[in-house]
């Protein structure tokens, strides 16, 4: 006798069934990743905001904030309002933005121009605002000559925002004659970031003692002026960066696969380079503007999204926005409570955080970045 024959076996559509549950349950993951990350990053600015000189509980913290929106709350003293809606509360929100602006804008870069090392900073954006923001402070004058402003922190975030963004104009306008090639932007963006260095190096050099150390001072990055108004000029243009790419994940994934792809598909490599480095330029140097240099947050950040969520620019990038407001916050808040009263930089902690950790990704990184 013959063995008998099973009948009515898994045929394809059981197995395009099996594939859409376990791509639901792939995609369940990372959202519900991104959901944990957006519950920390408040939970942390909460705690954030109630720790500092004067110890303020997280309940008094969470009740100021509900009375400012409307809801009738029975607040405990006048001073922990004072402290928390004047005076840390702006601070955390512009530390909040500052991280989502640098990490996202560094995820899409490297993403982009396929480089892990690349992030606003080393696209010479760093030296191009530290060269407005010194021009403003040792000469008091701005890009058009004169002291068309007075000169105030007003100027300086002006020439700074300027000068930021005119460094990767001055890249992209390079990288035109080799066909906006990613390497030749890299190259023109840190080239272009030297020549603006050794203007910030001579002005250094020609400045007075108060003028100098300011200067050292923005160099050094914080949030010592975050006010209100900063926030509420941040916010929208932030948000709005990131939004308009995160419209682009798609194709942003699709050039992942390489040039040839990409083009072969239907998509301008071309254009989607200058909208997506315009916008993340955009967010990045009006970040950088009000506070000054603070770097490592974005390339940290997107490295440690992109091991927990992979290369899918759709949840990448919300990911690592979230991850640097988490890492910023933790670093402000070390800087303000670590030696209090005294305060130190945030750029400076933002270094010893980030250096052993990328150090450490350099030397057990075992396959390619981007596979």
């Amino acid at each position: 006798m013959g063995l008998p024959v099973e009948v009515g076996g898994p045929g394809p559509g059981a197995d395009i069934s099996a594939i859409k549950t376990a791509y639901s349950r792939h995609i369940g993951r990372k959202i519900l990743l991104v959901g944990v990350l957006l519950g920390l990053t408040g939970a942390t600015a909460l705690v954030a905001t109630a720790v500092g000189a004067a110890g303020i509980s997280v309940a008094d913290v969470w009740r100021v904030i509900l009375s400012h929106l409307g809801v009738p709350v029975t607040l405990e003293s006048d001073l922990a309002e004072t402290v928390v809606w004047e005076i840390r509360l702006p601070r955390i929100l512009l530390a909040t933005i500052t991280g989502m602006s640098l990490a996202g804008a560094g995820a899409v870069m490297q993403g982009v121009l396929r480089n892990p090392l690349v992030s606003p900073y080393t696209m010479g954006l760093s030296s191009g605002a530290a060269f407005g923001a010194a021009l403003a402070i040792v000469l008091g004058t701005g890009l058009v000559g004169g002291n068309y402003l007075d000169v105030s922190r007003w100027l300086i975030v002006t020439n700074a925002f300027i000068f930021g963004g005119l460094t990767t104009l001055l890249a992209f306008s390079l990288a035109r004659f080799k066909g906006m090639a990613p390497e030749t932007l890299v190259l023109g963006g840190v080239a272009v970031g030297y020549l603006f260095q050794a203007g910030v190096s001579l002005l250094k050099y020609i400045s007075n003692n108060d003028a100098l150390k300011e200067l050292v001072v923005w160099l050094m990055g914080g949030f010592w002026g975050a006010d209100w108004q900063t926030v509420m000029l941040l916010t929208p243009v932030v948000l709005f960066c990131m939004a308009g790419l995160l419209l682009y994940a798609w194709d942003l994934n699709v050039l992942g696969a390489g040039e040839e792809v990409a083009a072969s598909l239907g998509i301008n490599v071309g254009r989607l380079r200058v909208y997506t480095l315009t916008l993340t330029t955009l967010a990045a140097a009006a970040t950088v503007a009000f506070t000054g240099i603070i770097g490592f947050v974005c390339l940290v950040g997107p490295h440690i999204c992109r091991m927990l969520v992979g290369s899918d620019n759709r949840f990448l990038i919300p990911c690592s926005c979230l991850m640097g407001a988490v890492l910023l916050l933790l670093a402000d808040t070390l800087a303000r409570t670590i030696i209090a009263p005294t305060e130190i930089p945030v750029g400076i902690i933002t270094a010893l955080m980030g250096s052993p950790f990328f150090i450490y990704l350099l030397i057990k990184k075992k396959r390619q970045w981007w596979g």
